[in-house]
């Protein structure tokens, strides 16, 4: 059954329907204003643009330039502004604020600690600051009406050597109370840099019981997804798009997974796929061209997320107007990636359920009542023309 039989949502629904963010990355969501800001403060002279307006326009160039380059040093800027606990508080505390903003009720928002030590500060002031500039922002959600729970995932570059001790960290702050890190991330160039590489950091989360996502999938294929389930056993695919690659479409439409597929598929392994990052790194051609359509028809663990909202110029709510266009989703589909994430959450069994029982179904069926009565009341008035 297609989706385009059913009720579309609007660009207002898709705002205030629930949604839930698993993939996106501190430093890459800034509000331009604060950049301009922390620059400012810090002396920092090194941004492209003084103008708020036109530097985020600059970003959203340099990360669709196609250049390396120019896309990695859309971070070095962000990253030159979030070297102090103020800045740290401000730009964690934003973020939730603007997730909430969107209808995000519940985010996973990653980051690298060893990025933020140029002015001094030690691995455990910069978690600390970004604990608490989510409550923060989760508070200032609350007086506006919203409701958002942001858990943090601690990050560590595949590139470097301090993926154990970023780990080690991610665990003793994974049981503070009222939120702080829920789970461990790699990130960085996947070509080169493989993540059986940290090992010894992977096999300590294991014995830990503590939960990690690895990006795989994006740029490097196949085998980095194979390495990051069979090899160190990753709970989720950060991205994990080219798993694509596993599956064959005849040309009568009959399709077949190859047996890694098959596996991520009969796992329920989550996909984190960001479509307009995905875009912007040649990993699709175009929104109808995104795998994201075949994964959702075929049934994979698949979920949307931003991963850098400010470089890709995007929220929740405009990637699920992107595929509401590209695919003709309906709320329905919404609802299916929302609990798909939801499920995918790093938090407790019981805080998943209640979410997704007390939350996201709720909501759903709330903004599908509107569409009903809003049919019934065109349907009335166009009988009541005729009579």
């Amino acid at each position: 059954m297609t989706s385009q039989t059913r009720n579309t949502p609007s660009s207002d629904q898709i705002r205030r329907a629930p949604k839930v963010l698993l993939h996106d990355h501190l430093d890459g969501g800034l509000r331009p204003g604060t950049i301009v800001d922390l620059a400012r403060d810090a002396g920092y002279a090194g941004l492209p643009e003084a103008d708020p307006d036109k530097l985020g326009v600059w970003f959203r160039e340099a990360a669709d330039s196609g250049s390396l380059e120019r896309y990695l040093e859309t971070f070095a800027h962000t990253c030159a502004v979030m070297q102090t606990r103020e800045a740290l508080v401000r730009v964690a505390a934003e973020c939730a604020e603007d997730l909430a903003e969107d209808g995000v009720v519940y985010a996973e928002v990653r980051y690298a600690p060893e990025q933020h030590l140029e002015a001094g500060l030690t691995l455990e002031e910069v978690v600390e600051a970004v604990n608490e500039g989510f409550r923060e922002g989760e508070r200032r959600a609350r007086e506006n009406g919203h409701r958002i729970r942001v858990g943090a995932l601690l990050t560590a570059m595949r590139h470097a050597a301090r993926a154990l001790e970023i780990a080690e960290l991610a665990n003793r702050y994974r049981d503070l109370s009222g939120g702080g890190v829920v789970g461990f991330d790699i990130a960085g160039a996947e070509a080169g840099f493989p993540p059986t590489r940290h090992l010894d950091a992977f096999e300590y989360l294991k014995r830990e019981n503590n939960h990690f996502t690895i990006h795989a999938g994006e740029a490097f294929g196949l085998p980095s997804i194979w390495q990051a389930l069979q090899w160190c056993g990753a709970d989720r695919l950060g991205h994990g798009v080219r798993i694509i690659d596993d599956i064959h479409v005849g040309e009568d439409g009959t399709v077949k997974l190859g047996r890694l597929a098959a596996y991520v598929r009969d796992k329920r392994v989550p996909l984190e796929l960001c479509p307009s990052s995905n875009l912007q790194t040649g990993a699709a051609d175009s929104y109808a061209e995104h795998p994201i359509g075949l994964l959702r028809r075929l049934h994979f663990r698949a979920t949307v997320n931003t991963d850098n909202r400010l470089m890709s110029g995007t929220s929740m709510s405009r990637e699920f107007e992107h595929l509401v266009d590209a695919f003709g989703y309906s709320l329905d589909d919404m609802q299916w990636f929302t609990v798909n994430a939801m499920k995918s959450a790093f938090i407790p069994f019981d805080e998943r359920l209640a979410m997704i029982n007390d939350v996201i179904k709720p909501g759903y069926a709330e903004l599908k009542s509107e569409w009903l009565f809003q049919q019934t009341a065109s349907t009335s008035g166009s009988a009541s023309s005729r009579d």
